[in-house]
């Protein structure tokens, strides 16, 4: 038992020695570790610290290699501008050198020019006492002082002048009066010699050719249904007789006219003629005159060289095709007056295309979209100020019948010009013109009234077709309103024969499936 113990104790104090011993051990290890690691850290250290100085090093060379570059730079800035401020400065001495040279002869001349004064003053005063010498010796000789002498002098020079001068200018207006008058007859024959433009006599009638006369039947249609309603659509009077071959349609509208006649044209050609059908094609080719207008009047200004015109004044041109004054084509004699205007203003040194404008629109107030009661060529005068033209064209359309004064010389250019294409034999017809003035005065009378919707003069002024609209006036006010067209015609108007007032009341009801 005792032995046991004496076993454990050793047992135990071995294990404590051992575990003495592995702490001092492990202690040792752990120095000698931490030996080394300070050491392998001493090292590093070490390493980067000469890394860094070489780091520094490098940066240092770079930054004094950049500091030697930019000074080397700045030297050579230095040494430029001072070779410049070099060579200034000899260019400056230089200038003065010749500054000073300028002022020495400047200062030569200068004294010459003193030295010649001087003697210029002295030969002055020499010649004024030479001069009071002979003029004593004159005033002697004559009786006359210097005053009276050079009084008596200008005297006859002032007469002798003036009786030269009247027989040269005598001499200029005769000369000029015999000149003027015949240049202005060689320009006036030299312009009607150049334009050589047909005239073209229109008329109130036109004939619609046809292939056989059973198409005449179709056209006038049931009971007359189809004529009629081509006359009302229209304002033409469509003649149907026995001519062969041909229908007549009487108007002095020519733009009516036309119409009817392509809408003719397109009903035959097409077949279906009936009312309705008829006012589809009317109010086509309505349209399609409007258009042929304006393209009328483009190609007009194109022909001319007129460029710049407002588009209203350019369809107002274009209207003058379908537009007769006095039996003459008005358009054809605004291009021959627009041709006249230019020739004439060329010859006496104007600018011909301002008198080719002016010439070209001085009859439009012929041709407004409304009839004010006004000269047509105040209202033309009107319609270019309202267009914008150049005051000067405005003034000869106004001023070519008198009715204003005129301020410029395009104005008796274009007056006289339109004489001339206006005189001329065979231009013009005044019957005609009459003849068309009135039927356009009966249309008007007739649409002043209220409730009238359109007027139609038919049959060369004898016959008067009233439309009024169905929901303005009753059957009653028809025959009342028909009653005060025929008083106001008889008191107001001059025409031969008798007039027949026509008013026409129709209703019409229309509705579409779909």
């Amino acid at each position: 038992m005792y032995n046991i113990f004496i076993y454990i104790a050793v047992s135990v104090i071995t294990a404590i020695l051992a575990v003495v011993i592995t702490v001092i051990i492990q202690k040792r290890s752990a120095r000698t570790q931490a030996k080394i690691i300070v050491d392998e850290a001493r090292q590093e250290a070490e390493m980067l610290k000469q890394k860094k100085m070489l780091e520094v090093r490098e940066e240092e060379l770079q930054i004094k290699a950049e500091a030697e570059k930019q000074a080397n730079s700045r030297l050579s800035k230095i040494q430029q501008s001072e070779a410049r401020v070099k060579q200034r400065e000899l260019q400056l001495n230089q200038q003065q050198g010749e500054l000073a040279r300028r002022r020495n002869e400047i200062d030569a001349a200068k004294a010459g020019l003193d030295a010649q004064e001087a003697a210029l003053d002295d030969k002055k005063v020499e010649l004024d006492k030479l001069t009071r010498s002979a003029q004593e010796a004159l005033e002697h000789i004559s009786g006359l002082s210097a005053d009276e002498a050079k009084e008596r002098l200008i005297e006859s020079l002032r007469d002798e002048a003036k009786t030269a001068a009247a027989g040269y200018i005598n001499d200029i207006m005769d000369e000029a009066k015999l000149t003027a008058n015949k240049e202005a007859k060689r320009i006036v024959v030299q312009s009607i010699q150049r334009v050589a433009t047909e005239t073209a006599i229109e008329n109130s009638v036109t004939v619609f050719h046809i292939d056989s006369d059973d198409i005449k039947g179709r056209i006038i249609g049931r009971e007359g249904r189809n004529i009629r309603a081509l006359e009302a659509a229209t304002g033409i009077e469509i003649i149907v007789d026995d001519t062969p071959d041909a229908i007549v349609l009487s108007g002095f509208d020519p733009v009516r006219r036309e119409i009817a006649r392509l809408a003719l044209h397109q009903l035959v050609a097409d077949g279906r003629i009936h009312p309705a059908r008829i006012e589809e094609v009317v109010a086509k080719v309505r349209k399609q005159i409007e258009e042929e207008i304006v393209e009328t009047g483009k190609r007009t200004t194109i022909d001319l060289g007129i460029h710049g015109l407002h588009p209203d004044l350019i369809r107002l041109v274009g209207k003058m095709k379908y537009r007769s004054s006095y039996g003459q084509n008005l358009l054809q004699h605004s291009r021959e007056t627009a041709n006249l205007c230019a020739i004439m203003a060329a010859e006496l040194g104007l600018n011909p295309k301002k008198a080719r404008r002016a010439g070209l629109l001085h009859d439009i107030g012929k041709v407004p979209d409304e009839e004010p009661e006004l000269p047509h060529a105040l209202l033309g005068m009107k319609l270019a100020e309202k267009y914008k033209e150049k005051p000067e064209i405005c003034n000869a359309i106004g001023a070519h019948h008198d009715e204003i004064e005129q301020t410029t010389l395009l104005a008796p250019i274009v007056q006289v010009c339109d004489a001339i294409s206006g005189a001329r034999p065979g231009a013009r017809r005044e019957i005609v013109e009459a003849y068309l003035k009135r039927l356009n005065d009966l249309e008007r009378l007739a649409l002043s009234y209220p409730g009238v919707v359109k007027t139609y003069a038919l049959q060369a002024g004898r016959e008067l077709r009233v439309i009024v609209g169905a929901d303005k006036i009753d059957d009653a006010e028809t025959e009342r309103l028909s009653a005060e067209i025929a008083k106001r015609i008889q008191d107001e108007m001059t025409y031969p024969g008798q007039v027949k007032i026509t008013v026409i009341r129709e209703t019409r009801a229309v509705s579409v499936a779909k």
